[in-house]
């Protein structure tokens, strides 16, 4: 028997069929009205980057994106302009298990980044990236190249069998300060159990996690 066009395929991370349709509609349209409501906070952002720190407002970036594509992700610069070139400098300070690099007071910060990343505001140009189609508004987060190259297992790279996206269930729930393991087992259960309604719903929990301050990176 032919499988029905709009069959999911569970425990595979694989979404065929209108479900795919209708998550790429709904990604649009509440990106569209959010960066309307949001332009505001945007531009303020923008101006507050560019008077105290010198370099670019916008920090861009090589990610793997859905299907193992590499797409450039936008966000609001939080670091200093040189903070790629110091990588190497302070990668021993590293505070997560795994391939991918996170310290909890990175030198590299600005002050008003510090601000930035604690209200999650240096995520809002991301709302780009899902208009462009290279990322949806639920969905595993997008890893930087060295991050993705660092993978030593092939389930690990199941994440990138649906698109990226800018927050998860898990996120919002306040446990992103988890160990890397940890981390990909959620995601791998977050691919598994997703519903359209999950898409609606976790939207609607960012926003008191991102004014609590737990939902932040």
């Amino acid at each position: 028997m032919m499988p029905c066009c709009s069959h999911i395929a569970h425990y595979t991370g694989v979404i065929e069929g209108w479900p795919v349709v209708a998550k790429r509609a709904l990604d649009f349209s509440l990106a569209q009205v959010a960066l309307i409501a949001v332009s505001p906070i945007m531009l303020l952002a923008a101006l507050l980057i560019k008077l105290t720190s010198p370099g670019p407002i916008l920090f861009t970036q090589k990610r793997i994106g859905h299907n193992k594509r590499k797409f450039t992700i936008y966000k609001f610069r939080t670091m200093t302009a040189d903070a790629e070139n110091k990588m190497q400098e302070i990668e021993h300070l590293n505070e997560i298990s795994g391939p991918v690099f996170k310290i909890k007071q990175d030198p590299r910060i600005t002050p008003v980044g510090r601000f930035l990343r604690k209200t999650s505001i240096d995520e809002l140009p991301q709302l780009i990236n899902v208009l462009n189609g290279g990322m949806s508004l639920v969905g595993s987060r997008p890893l930087p190249l060295r991050d993705y190259e660092g993978f030593s297992q092939d389930w690990h790279r199941r994440r990138s069998s649906v698109r990226p996206g800018i927050t998860r269930l898990w996120q919002v729930s306040g446990r992103s300060s988890i160990p890397f393991e940890k981390w990909m087992e959620l995601d791998m259960q977050d691919i598994d159990k997703w519903s359209l309604w999950l898409d609606f719903k976790i939207p609607a929990k960012t926003i008191p996690a991102v004014l609590g301050g737990s939902g932040a990176a």
